[in-house]
């Protein structure tokens, strides 16, 4: 999809031509279709050729993507996959700081920072301050 989002669409020797991997041509047709299948691309004759395009936007797919994963791996826990990432990644302290904002904004609490909260509560797992990783859940 990447390849399609960047070029506007592409066929199938182009799509294999920007692939790390080298993948037979059957193999990137056979992908190819099963996201128009699924529509996420349509295509449309180029001569011989098909020219797949996409449908969806980069975001859509993402959120599409990320809600299979919190749902197949991590059995519909959002809180588990934001502790494997932290655990996980190099994330720095200012990332680690938006991502805060972000949590306290969808908590509605603005800017402010997290008071009075019970310690292992909802809203105090939530702000970061107790967030178990998915090995000491283990």
């Amino acid at each position: 999809m990447s390849i399609l989002w960047r070029y506007g669409g592409a066929t199938v020797s182009e799509v294999r031509e920007q692939l790390d991997e080298d993948l037979a041509y059957t193999s990137v047709l056979s992908a190819l279709q099963t996201l128009e299948e699924k529509g996420y691309v349509a295509h449309e004759s180029e001569g011989r050729a098909y020219r797949y395009l996409p449908l969806i936007e980069p975001e859509e797919a993402g959120r599409t993507a990320l809600s299979r994963i919190i749902d197949k791996v991590f059995h519909g826990s959002a809180e588990s996959l934001l502790a494997q990432l932290v655990a996980e990644r190099d994330v720095s302290r200012a990332e680690l700081e938006r991502m805060r904002g972000v949590l306290e904004r969808r908590l509605g609490r603005g800017s402010r920072g997290v008071t009075g909260n019970v310690p292992g509560d909802e809203s105090d797992r939530m702000s970061g301050h107790y967030v178990k990783t998915t090995k000491e859940c283990k």
